[in-house]
């Protein structure tokens, strides 16, 4: 393909991702997945490759990356199947995160694979929100492997029906699961039009010199980092059950256009939810290099070939089952990017910011009996500064770019009224460039409720780069009065919660003032 030509592929590739997402928006139930979108769509080869992806969620896509090889292999395939699965050992990145696979068969050759995963609220944990201060996996709701959730374009009821029977909201839940099917069948049908106006052999082909294309573009922006070993530590406050201050250690090593990352010294799983797979480590790897790239480096295998990574087995970044990991996905995998990019500060202070808020700020809520209800959203902090600018104030970064949910839409569905939602003034670290503030939401509830806060960056703040100064650490609290970052309330009508969320590092050291 000539240059002209292999763009056009990569953009209908990529807008095949893009429909699907847009079809799983407007067809799902649940206010976490169309007005949220916590949702990711990503179109892989016959073997498990990635072929392009839609600018969803980081930390669902990296994740689907390194471990859709292995899942591929596990599975027979035939024309109209549909695989679901959530198991964060398998495949998955955490419970909530449900994945359905779908293959692309054109004359019984197997081509090619579509692939979304979706944020259920409801996953069968006895806490609300299905994501609990959980001891070990079985406690975090209903585990899927790779199973079958359509048979030659059937749904497998007894599949289906073992599915929805853990789960507390039918309706919500079957609109939202067939609102995924829809999608990946809407990337079955574009798909396959792009296959057949190529030509199978010219559909390869250019599968083939995409990844090159890809490759050649990642090696270049590679080259730019100094050669040498970079190592950075930094902490996760807690894993909510009494053990504090676990470290994260990375050790980056450039050589060319080749980069290892090696996470030896990092602390040993945990008691706690913040383990994570080496699927979720992968992600944050991957992101942190894909962001030092041009802007129109294909989202493919291909950009991905000259990095590896490692991490001990047992460790709190590769976790052993039945090892919690709800919080793993959400909190640990943002604290994977910073000492990534904190490695990468001491070869390249120029083009890599100061820490962001370094938590997804994670509430989860609802109750059970009667009038049952979950719901879960994650709120925005302060991105961290560069020597381009300052960071961005009450934005989500790195591995989620979720939307918060309107106030109206929160109000509507549950029995919840948003007293304050404003900036957190002065909380971004201070520096030549500052960092962005953080933000503060205020619930009241008007009814009783289950709550559960799943948070980071309460006792160590995000750091600064290059002088700059740190961000301000987020605070919870509960009828003003402090509760812990990661903690489970009972909460009566009239009860108030507020979250402050962190803010970001600032960059370079702050002009002094002459009188």
């Amino acid at each position: 393909m000539n240059a002209v030509d292999l763009t056009l592929f990569a953009s209908r590739i990529e807008a095949v991702c893009e429909e699907m997402g847009a079809r799983l928006q407007c067809a799902a139930f649940s206010p976490n997945i169309k007005d949220r979108l916590d949702f990711s769509c990503a179109v892989f080869d016959a073997g498990g490759e990635l072929c392009a992806q839609a600018a969803h969620i980081p930390v669902h896509l990296g994740s689907m990356a390194y471990a859709m090889r292995d899942i591929v292999r596990e599975v027979e395939w035939h024309r109209g199947d549909m695989v679901v699965l959530n198991d964060p050992y398998f495949g998955g990145t955490h419970l909530p995160d449900v994945t359905l696979i779908a293959p692309l068969f054109l004359d019984e050759q197997l081509l090619a694979f579509v692939v979304n995963r979706a944020h259920h609220a409801d996953i069968g944990a006895d806490s609300p929100g299905s994501m609990p201060i959980s001891h070990c996996l079985q406690e975090e709701g209903l585990i899927i492997p790779p199973s079958k959730l359509l048979r030659g374009g059937a749904i497998d009821e007894a599949m289906f029906t073992h599915i929805i029977s853990h789960l507390q909201h039918e309706q919500q839940a079957r609109g939202d699961f067939a609102a995924q099917i829809s999608a990946n069948q809407a990337g079955l049908t574009r798909l396959q039009s792009l296959v057949t106006a190529l030509g199978r052999e010219a559909f390869a082909q250019g599968l083939l010199e995409l990844n090159d294309y890809a490759e050649r573009l990642a090696r270049t922006a590679l080259r730019d980092i100094p050669d040498g070993e970079y190592r950075f530590e930094d902490v996760m406050d807690d894993d909510g059950l009494g053990h504090f201050d676990l470290p994260i250690v990375a050790t980056v090593t450039v050589s060319g256009d080749n980069i290892a990352v090696d996470f030896s010294g990092t602390v040993a799983q945990t008691p706690g939810n913040i383990n994570c797979p080496l699927s979720v480590a992968a992600a944050g790897v991957y992101y942190v290099f894909r962001c030092l790239m041009p802007a129109h480096t294909p989202a493919c295998a291909g950009t991905f070939r000259s990095i590896r990574f490692s991490a001990p087995e047992g460790c709190l970044l590769n976790a052993k089952r039945p090892a919690a990991v709800a919080a793993g996905n959400v909190e640990t995998s943002t604290r994977v990017v910073d000492v990534v990019m904190g490695a990468l500060a001491q070869a390249i202070p120029q083009r890599i910011p100061a820490a962001s808020h370094g938590s997804m700020n994670n509430v989860a809520m609802g109750a059970r009996g009667a009038r049952s209800w979950d719901y879960y959203e994650t709120l925005g902090g302060g991105m961290g500064a560069g020597a381009e600018g300052g960071g961005l104030s009450a934005v989500q970064t790195h591995m989620t770019n979720t939307l918060n949910t309107p106030i109206e839409v929160l109000e509507m569905h549950y029995p919840l009224r948003i007293n304050r939602y404003a900036i957190r003034d002065n909380s971004g670290g201070a520096g030549q460039r500052r960092g962005g503030d953080g933000l503060v939401r205020e619930y009241e509830f008007l009814a009783p409720a289950s709550v559960t806060l799943l948070t980071e960056r309460r006792r160590h703040s995000a750091w600064g780069v290059a002088g700059g100064g740190a961000g301000q650490a987020g605070e919870n609290r509960y009828n003003d009065k402090p509760v812990a970052g990661k903690v489970s309330l009972q909460v009566e009508a009239g009860d108030r919660l507020c979250i402050s969320t962190p803010g970001g590092g600032g960059w370079g050291k702050e002009a002094s003032r002459k009188c």
